[in-house]
């Protein structure tokens, strides 16, 4: 039975140095690294087209967000069949992450119950990481290794994906962007029980 995915965090200048040690966290014997545990991907999505990226105060596109059990991650140009593939060179989102504990959060805040977490038009879903400590780290998720730019900031078209208030209830916790730094594959986790089991 697979073990859950295992994330490594590398110290990669501009550092941005953690208060505190995170509780999923435990450092590495070399010291130069943390290694993040009880970490889960629950859904992954790719999408052939952009939706609101560009359109400013256009009206949105209609591209679905295909869920699959896993993507190709191809070092420097983006998932492979995801609309930022080969975008433009040193793209900030290569690769976009979105915390289920959010969206349920989000979900209970606004009582909408109806939206999947798709129409965030993130490419990775997880649990039990908080991804906003990942920014400026290299990191690790299986056999693919990853640069943590910037919070993926949720824009005003937030309110029409998901429904009125979510721009505002997702600032500061909107998910990460990240850089593929080599080629490798994704997968959805196995269910927590199941892995911790093992």
């Amino acid at each position: 039975m697979a073990h859950l995915p295992r994330a490594e965090i590398f110290a990669h200048p501009p550092i941005r140095p953690h208060a505190h040690t995170p509780p999923y966290c435990h450092p590495c014997p070399t010291g130069l690294s943390f290694s993040v545990t009880d970490f889960e991907i629950t859904h992954l999505y790719i999408s052939s087209g952009h939706n609101f990226f560009g359109r400013e105060r256009d009206q949105p596109s209609s591209n679905p967000a295909l869920e699959v059990p896993s993507v190709w991650c191809v070092a420097g140009k983006g998932i492979e069949g995801d609309r930022f593939f080969e975008y433009k060179e040193s793209y900030k989102g290569q690769i976009t992450f979105f915390e289920e504990e959010t969206y349920e959060d989000l979900c209970a805040q606004l009582g909408i119950w109806d939206r999947p977490p798709s129409v965030f038009r993130r490419n990775v879903i997880t649990r039990g990481v908080r991804l906003k400590e990942l920014i400026g780290y290299e990191f690790v998720i299986g056999d693919v290794r990853l640069f943590g730019t910037e919070e993926s900031r949720p824009c005003f078209w937030m309110d029409q994906a998901f429904g009125p208030g979510a721009e505002t209830a997702l600032k500061g916790r909107g998910g990460l962007r990240a850089q593929i730094l080599n080629t490798g594959r994704l997968t959805v986790s196995q269910s927590p029980q199941a892995a911790r089991s093992k």
